[in-house]
């Protein structure tokens, strides 16, 4: 029965922990962004300013507009698309943040698949 108790009362810590959302100091900045692509490390570099997301990847610059929805939601829209697959808005959402990095989740708006991403501050 005290085993219960103790499974109880860590529940309960668990399920009041809720992580850490200073989106305010990444809404501008210099980010860097990695993911693997194929087998391999692929880096994003991009800068934000409070309506204007400028990345660089794979020496090609794109340029998108932000607007935020709440404190810690965006919507991307590529400003000048090279084509079809260019043209759609990503959701962006950060869900956790650290001192100089934050944990977002992204999808295509009007779909359901949803991936993540760690961004980390570079300035």
């Amino acid at each position: 029965m005290r085993l219960f108790y103790i499974l109880c009362f860590v529940f309960i810590l668990n399920s009041c922990y809720s992580p850490e959302r200073k989106c305010q100091d990444f809404k501008t900045g210099r980010f860097k962004y990695e993911a693997f692509v194929g087998n391999e490390i692929q880096t994003t570099i991009f800068i934000r300013n409070d309506t204007i997301q400028i990345e660089e990847y794979q020496g090609k610059t794109d340029t998108s507009e932000v607007r935020w929805i709440n404190n810690c939601e965006f919507i991307l829209t590529p400003l000048r698309p090279k084509s079809i697959l260019d043209q759609y808005q990503i959701h962006m959402k950060i869900l956790e943040t650290t001192a100089n990095s934050y944990r977002f989740q992204y999808n295509i708006v009007g779909e359901d698949q949803k991936e993540t991403g760690l961004a980390t501050k570079m300035d």
